[in-house]
């Protein structure tokens, strides 16, 4: 159906499709309070994991740090890689997903907090409140049908998102050839507008994972959807986030 539209390549239709063809009678149905109460839950998940690795750098243990920086991101690349193939999975994939998560967001959050201690000091909470803030905005904007997710709009966000992702892709590509894409990490007028750019882009995919949520359980998907749609929005929340301090940061190199 064409309201399965999102930027977010976790929420799809041929995933809330597969979904249908397991017993939904059987184990209950989604709903958008069971997304969200298990959203949370991955919530304090992510952050027990970036407090613990944010406890190791803050302690000296940097080496220690940045291995669970790689199992972070190598892990949860795969438990995502398994979610997106196995959408029944999710019930044990997206708890450690979040954690594994928390461990990449912490170590990063920690070099982040120490390069810019003098410079930029409360950066990260910044971008902490930042990110709920444009979150909960977000929500209030869906909930209230301020912003509607039609699908003009879907299309839209989808196709900006995979601007973006090949965008980033090429410049990954390049650097391995020693091409130093510098707008992408200076301080520049041109780079701070891209890091906006994407700011903008990956909170309105929030509409569409808010949407994505709310049709799944419109349309009776099966009770562990409810994992597979938490698992959608971290991954938005965290792009967010990720995206929010890498804006803050390229502002605070300009004082």
């Amino acid at each position: 159906m064409a309201i399965f539209k999102s930027g977010n390549p976790t929420l799809t239709e041929k995933m809330f499709d597969k979904s249908q063809g397991l017993d939904a009678a059987s184990q209950g149905v989604m709903t958008v309070k069971g997304s969200m109460n298990k959203f949370g839950f991955m919530m304090i998940m992510l952050m027990a994991g970036a407090v613990y690795n944010w406890h190791l750098f803050e302690e000296m243990k940097q080496g220690t740090m940045n291995t669970l920086m790689m199992v972070g991101i190598i892990g949860g690349l795969i438990a995502a890689i398994g979610i997106m193939f196995k959408p029944n999975w999710a019930p044990v994939l997206a708890p450690i997903y979040a954690l594994l998560e928390g461990l990449f967001v912490g170590g990063i959050s920690a070099i982040m907090n120490a390069a810019f201690a003098e410079k930029y000091p409360g950066l990260v909470m910044q971008a902490v409140g930042l990110t709920f803030g444009v979150a909960l905005s977000m929500f209030l904007l869906y909930n209230f049908r301020v912003i509607k997710a039609t699908e003009r709009f879907k299309s839209i966000i989808m196709m900006a998102t995979l601007g973006i992702g090949i965008f980033y892709l090429i410049t990954m590509v390049l650097g391995f050839f020693g091409v130093n894409v510098s707008f992408m990490r200076d301080s520049s007028m041109l780079s701070i507008g891209i890091s906006l750019f994407v700011v903008a882009i990956a909170a309105l995919n929030l509409i569409l994972d808010f949407d994505m949520i709310e049709q799944g359980a419109e349309r009776g998907a099966p009770k562990f959807m409810e994992w597979y749609g938490a698992f959608g929005l971290m991954v938005t929340i965290v792009w967010l986030y990720i995206e929010m301090l890498k804006l803050l940061s390229k502002l605070g190199s300009r004082d």
